[in-house]
């Protein structure tokens, strides 16, 4: 299991809410990770004497049982060693088990079979000196608990949930403008494959375009094919994003030509709303096959991928995460690995705007794509502690604003180079001593630029400097 492959964060709400029993905590628990998480477990941790949620970790259920032990060791340890970082221990534990019913199963079926997993959990939080709480399992609308032994409160059978919407915590939540994405398993959707008639075609253009790519990167001068690669990929990034704001290339009314990046400002368009799943076809649309494989490829140079990543707030990180979350869908099989790239991007681009839940779900999907990718881990890593992505939305503003600054100074001088270089010497010979080259003065220029001979190198000579007499506007 990989170390870093799992979500903790602590909890930034402090409007008070007071839940009572197991059936508000189940009700709860969307609210508290953004979304309704499905196949997970989640511990969140308590504080004070009326148990006052701090941080939190999510792991995906491991399938085999053989992994329960390791697995409740290592979440327990997390919680409890994010929770000291931020200054104080939990004082207990709540245990949230969330899988949906397999084929022929029940709730209760799917209950009794993570019964031991929860078991570990307990003796793994025990063994911090930390008390579980409350222990829940939740299937097939149901919510169990591994804890009550009163039937009346929680009966063998379970107890069906709170309909959406009724509860204290969801009138709370609404009043804070929480909002719950859907189900964990419909956010990891958007960023995967989609199958279908299209697959193949795209993989077809991901194999002609590595062809096409990769020989340019290694068998071209020192550094310049992969420079040529770079700019290319940035190029057509940046017309694809054109098409996000503008899908139907109608002119942008406002005429603005946006920021240092040089995309439009953003126009309304009378398109499939974005975040459903008819808005992700419509993506999908804009993006042809082989954009889509150049842009992959060319996303899996670290210069580029950073490049790309300054595309971060605002409108422009609105329809870079879209563009992002399109290329994470073409990266179908034998590509899945490359999918690190926008996936991380994806997830940076979430954090920056606000959307940590998006930003944990595609950071994850990134390190599953690419255990050892460093941007994802640190990312995931930061996110998870909750810290303030400005610090390096600041670095990538600095980084952009040198180099444009660096652009701009280049073609300034390179054309004065130019006028220097295409300027004959017999000109600046007639133009140093305007107005008083009279009689012999041919042969006193000509004696004033002698390129060699004995008194050339002599400051004390009072003969002219190579290239210039000494006060003249040539040899200032």
């Amino acid at each position: 299991m990989n170390a870093n492959h799992h979500e903790s964060s602590g909890l930034s709400r402090t409007q008070q809410i007071t839940l009572r029993g197991p059936a508000e905590l189940a009700d709860a628990l969307p609210f508290v990770l953004g979304f309704h998480p499905t196949d997970s477990v989640v511990l969140v941790a308590l504080h004070g004497e009326h148990g006052r949620f701090g941080g939190r970790v999510r792991l995906g259920i491991p399938r085999s049982p053989r992994e329960w032990a390791s697995t409740a060791d290592h979440l327990a340890e997390c919680l409890v060693e994010g929770a000291s970082k931020s200054g104080t221990r939990p004082d207990g534990i709540v245990v949230f088990l969330c899988q949906d019913p397999g084929a022929g199963e029940t709730g209760r079926r799917v209950m009794e079979r993570l019964r031991p997993f929860a078991q570990r959990l307990r003796t793994a939080c025990g063994a911090l000196d930390i008390p579980v709480y409350e222990a829940l399992c939740i299937s097939d609308g149901l919510y169990f608990s591994y804890c009550c032994p009163d039937a009346r409160c929680c009966p063998p059978d379970g107890t069906p949930l709170a309909l959406s919407g009724t509860s204290v915590m969801a009138a709370a939540a609404a009043y804070a403008g929480v909002q719950v994405r859907g189900s964990l398993r419909d956010m990891e959707g958007r960023f995967k494959p989609t199958g279908g008639p299209g697959e193949e075609e795209q993989r077809a253009a991901l194999d002609a375009t590595a062809a096409s790519i990769v020989p340019r990167i290694l068998e071209g001068a020192e550094g310049k094919g992969r420079e040529e690669v770079r700019e290319s990929t940035l190029r057509l990034a940046r017309e694809v994003l054109r098409r996000f704001v503008n899908p139907k290339g109608e002119a942008n009314p406002a005429g603005r030509t946006g920021n240092l990046t040089g995309l439009p400002g953003p126009t309304t368009t009378g398109r499939a709303v974005v975040g459903t799943v008819e808005g992700d076809a419509a993506d999908d649309a804009l993006v042809e096959a082989g954009e889509a494989a150049a842009l992959i490829l060319g996303l899996q140079d670290r210069v580029t991928r950073d490049r790309a990543a300054e595309w971060m707030e605002g409108w422009e990180g609105t329809v870079a995460l879209r563009l992002w979350r399109v290329l994470a869908r073409r990266c179908v099989a034998p590509y899945q690995e490359h999918a690190a790239a926008p996936l991380t991007l994806a997830g940076w681009v979430a954090w920056s705007t606000g959307d940590e839940p998006t930003a944990r779900v595609a950071l994850g999907l990134a390190l599953d794509a690419d255990p050892e990718y460093v941007f994802a881990r640190l990312l995931h890593q930061a996110c998870n502690e909750g810290l303030d992505p400005e610090s390096l939305r600041s670095c990538l503003r600095t980084e952009r604003d040198g180099r444009t600054a660096s652009d701009r100074a280049a073609p300034a001088t390179s054309r004065r180079l130019r006028a220097r270089t295409a300027r004959p010497q017999s000109s600046r010979r007639t133009l140093r001593k305007p107005g008083r080259q009279t009689g012999g003065g041919e042969r006193r220029s000509a004696a004033g630029v002698r390129p060699g001979g004995p008194a050339t190198g002599r400051p004390e000579s009072g003969s002219p400097r190579h290239g210039g007499q000494r006060g003249t506007r040539s040899g200032r």
